[in-house]
């Protein structure tokens, strides 16, 4: 477990940051990006979590948890971590995600058209803490055409759009309170 006794070093005030095995990197570094973009989604995630209750907060407060593995496996950029892409996330964490969309999605009426963001309280989070988890999973991508990420990674970040944008509906009334895109309306 962490222990943290003091919240400033000092350390980032010259534009860097350490990874966790203490090499020191620019804070703009794409690793650092992606780190802080899923701690970023891992935020509004929370703030979706205010408005839930039952199974969706449960759902929610696992991803959260998951976002803080995810994060430490990303700070990891040693020789160690890249030998041993399985290493950190494993496909359990993806199945799980793949289960629970199951579930949520079989309620949930087929979509016609796309839908547009928003909603409940928390379906509305949910949907703006899914764009940042694509943005997150672009720079994870970008970050593993450079160093090679664990693709367990990869899977989940990609995976866990789409259980936010299907949680999201489910919150939405089972889908009933979503609204649907009308191409065009405004013309």
């Amino acid at each position: 477990m962490v222990k943290l006794t003091r919240i400033y070093t000092g350390g980032g005030d010259g534009g860097e940051t350490s990874l966790a095995n203490g090499e020191r990197v620019p804070k703009h570094d794409l690793r650092i990006a992606a780190v802080g973009t899923v701690d970023e989604a891992n935020s509004f995630i929370g703030c979706a979590r205010r408005h839930a209750e039952g199974k969706a907060a449960a759902m929610l407060a696992r991803i959260q948890n998951d976002l803080f593995d995810l994060g430490a496996e990303l700070s990891r950029a040693d020789a160690g971590m890249t030998a041993d892409r399985d290493r950190g996330l494993t496909g359990i964490y993806v199945k799980r995600l793949e289960d629970e969309i199951d579930a949520l999605n079989a309620d949930l009426k087929p979509l016609d058209s796309f839908i547009l963001p928003g909603g409940s309280a928390a379906a509305a989070e949910l949907h703006l803490a899914r764009t940042v988890v694509r943005r997150a999973e672009r720079l994870i991508a970008k970050l593993d055409r450079r160093q090679p990420v664990n693709p367990q990674v990869l899977r989940y970040i990609n995976r866990l759009s789409d259980h936010l944008f299907v949680l999201a509906r489910h919150l939405n009334d089972g889908g009933e309170a979503d609204e649907l895109w009308r191409p065009g309306a405004n013309r």
